[in-house]
């Protein structure tokens, strides 16, 4: 018999939003695999879930693939959490369902919380058609990503810290437009949550003398673009 990877979501703020499918699964798990157990130890014994828990976070998941694969071969049963959300959604999780899958092993990911569906839900903006980007890259590479993304028709989604948002505004209003809509999202699911919907330069302009404070999403209009248009950029 061989084990199962299982992928839990865990809430993103609320604990209301924990599932009772997942509760299930961490007290069934024969180990439990968190981002940082700090953060985690407070959800289990919330939960009354007294599992086998190990590091699995960025800096070590390249080590660490090699065991929980062999793990899941012994037939354990492993079940993966980030610090909040989905795994593998901007956090570790990739790697290991990645290996798991070349190893043949089942892998089962549960629904629930993640930050930029409802982020995007409430903004307003198109959510028929949009690119989830994740946190844009700091350095190398950031400026060909914003100038690619003006082209970008669909909603932008992207994940900022509050260090970075005001100068990430900046630029999103240099090469979209300062006109842009947009939609920043802060603290969903808690109790100080906030949304700011307008131009990028009006939001920019709120939390210039608002609060910093959270994880952030930013959700922006695709650029509307005529027949004509796009066929002159073509050419």
């Amino acid at each position: 018999m061989i084990g199962k990877l299982y992928l839990v979501p865990t809430p993103i703020g609320n604990l209301e939003d924990m599932t009772f499918r997942a509760i299930r699964i961490l007290k069934d798990a024969d180990l439990i695999l968190a981002e940082d157990t700090r953060t985690s130890a407070p959800l289990l014994k919330h939960f009354g879930i007294e599992k086998k828990v190990f590091s699995h976070h960025q800096h070590n998941e390249h080590k660490s693939v090699t065991e929980i694969i062999r793990f899941l071969k012994e037939g354990q049963q492993v079940a993966l959490i980030s610090d909040a959300g989905t795994p593998a959604i901007s956090d570790p999780g990739f790697l290991l369902v990645r290996e798991a899958i070349k190893n043949n092993l089942p892998v089962e990911c549960l629904p629930g919380a993640t930050a930029f569906v409802p982020a995007l839900v409430n903004s307003g903006l198109s959510a028929d058609r949009f690119t989830f980007e994740g946190f844009l890259p700091v350095k190398k590479g950031r400026q060909t990503r914003l100038k690619s993304l003006s082209e970008e028709e669909r909603t932008m989604i992207f994940y900022e810290s509050p260090h970075r948002l005001l100068k990430t505004l900046e630029e999103f209003a240099q090469y979209f437009g300062a006109e842009r809509q947009a939609s920043v999202s802060r603290e969903l699911t808690k109790m100080f949550e906030e949304t700011v919907r307008g131009t990028l330069e009006s939001i920019k302009l709120h939390f210039e003398t608002h609060t910093l404070k959270g994880e952030f999403v930013i959700c922006v209009d695709g650029g509307v673009k005529s027949k004509e248009q796009r066929v002159r950029n073509k050419e």
